[in-house]
């Protein structure tokens, strides 16, 4: 449990990308007065270091999120999950209303489409669409495979940060570790495992594209999987976006409190 604070501001900051981090670390650059909560869904067991105090796990959905919110006197709610971390973003969404605490979407802009893609609406129209023999490249994360499960005939690659922390749904040939950094080392890459398919989510953010640009260079389909429509709350596309909206809250609330103590 996180120790209760004095502070006139709590922000909580969803994290799990890069762009939480980079927000994490201007607020507490710009904004040191601010008490700041990281939340860690725990997907991974050696997160990237955050400013600000970090909590790791999940919330217990809306209504444990909200109870979160006020038990911890939070003032500001900023979702920088994931883009396709759809549950999070709708219970941040709904509890945030409840609990009355302002609340802003930061999600980083999609790829913009390319000749050589295929856009499909879920991972079930992926696996659908990849042709029998296919060895498709699945840049998707374990918890994302199961779809592809039925198609026998697929040669899978998959890359991921960490080892298998369970058994997988189907055979498939590994690659621990991170995207690569530059166009060409990925194309080397799927050429070492014979890749004919790339399968991906519409994330956006740098840390894929080389993976992109690899795939259009040597002519091969990829099958890029739509992003899911957000909740209509406030949007920002990038950490200074965050910020300035947490500023201009910051200082709204700062002008109220003096308001409240000159008629008191």
């Amino acid at each position: 449990m996180i120790a209760m604070h004095n502070a006139s501001q709590t922000i909580l900051l969803i994290a799990g990308t890069s762009e939480a981090r980079a927000l994490s670390e201007a607020i507490a650059r710009d904004m040191p007065k601010a008490r700041l909560i990281v939340s860690l869904l725990g997907a991974t067991e050696k997160p990237a270091a955050y400013a600000g105090s970090v909590r790791t796990g999940g919330f217990g959905g809306v209504a444990g999120l909200g109870d979160f919110l006020r038990a911890e006197n939070v003032t500001h709610l900023v979702d920088a999950a994931h883009p396709f971390a759809t549950g999070m973003h709708r219970n941040a969404t709904a509890a945030a209303a409840r609990a009355g605490v302002p609340c802003l979407a930061m999600i980083r802009p999609e790829w913009p489409p390319r000749p050589n893609w295929q856009e499909v609406a879920c991972l079930r129209a992926a696996s659908v669409a990849l042709p029998h023999g296919a060895k498709p490249f699945l840049a998707l994360g374990q918890r994302h495979l199961a779809p592809f499960r039925h198609r026998a005939d697929l040669g899978p690659v998959l890359r991921m940060a960490e080892g298998p922390r369970t058994p997988l749904p189907f055979p498939a040939e590994i690659v621990i570790g991170p995207p690569l950094r530059t166009a060409d080392e990925e194309q080397a890459l799927f050429r070492r495992y014979g890749v004919t398919h790339l399968v991906c989510r519409n994330s956006g953010g740098q840390a894929g594209i080389a993976k992109l640009d690899a795939a259009e260079a040597l002519g091969l389909p990829v099958l890029m999987i739509r992003r899911p429509a957000m909740a209509s709350n406030g949007h920002a596309t990038d950490p200074q976006a965050a910020l300035d909206w947490l500023r201009s809250h910051s200082a709204f609330r700062a002008e109220a409190d003096i308001a409240v103590e000159r008629q008191g």
